[in-house]
């Protein structure tokens, strides 16, 4: 369903020959392609779900949030330009992000479904976190909020 609707930019994109559009899924399309030709080496041969997308867009965020960070600190401010639109651009095939309160309050309660007590729960809290929002939730933050609740 993401793969189309991934497919279906790229085409209108081009129809309206949105450059930074174009380039940007294109990006997208060929990590994907990357993805699933490792996937099938192990065995795999759906290649990537919807859910492993997700992870995969949420890390090309990261990656150009982190960049833009190191552009503007060089004194590049056009190449962060460019990757605040690459963030646009992705951002658009992601499912809106639970933030703040309510991301607590969803940690909170997968926390008690999950009877995690401990620190050492963490790994199988943040796993049962993960297969729940994936792509919904900044991991980053969530695991800070999970450690925090079970220290």
């Amino acid at each position: 369903m993401l793969r189309d609707q991934l497919n279906d930019a790229l085409k209108a994109a081009m129809k309206a020959r949105e450059e930074r559009t174009i380039l940007t899924v294109r990006l997208i399309l060929a990590a994907l392609e990357d993805r699933d030709i490792a996937e099938r080496a192990k065995g795999n041969s759906e290649g990537l779900g919807d859910s492993d997308v997700l992870q995969l867009l949420n890390t090309m965020i990261r990656q150009r949030r982190e960049s833009i960070a190191q552009y503007e600190s060089g004194g590049r401010v056009d190449l962060a330009e460019r990757e605040g639109e690459e963030i646009a651009v992705i951002s658009r095939f992601l499912p809106l992000q639970i933030e703040g309160e309510d991301m607590v309050k969803a940690i909170q309660a997968l926390v008690a479904e999950q009877h995690a007590k401990t620190i050492k729960d963490m790994g199988r809290t943040m796993s049962a976190l993960k297969e729940k929002y994936a792509g919904r939730m900044d991991f980053a933050k969530a695991s800070g909020v999970v450690k925090e609740l079970l220290a």
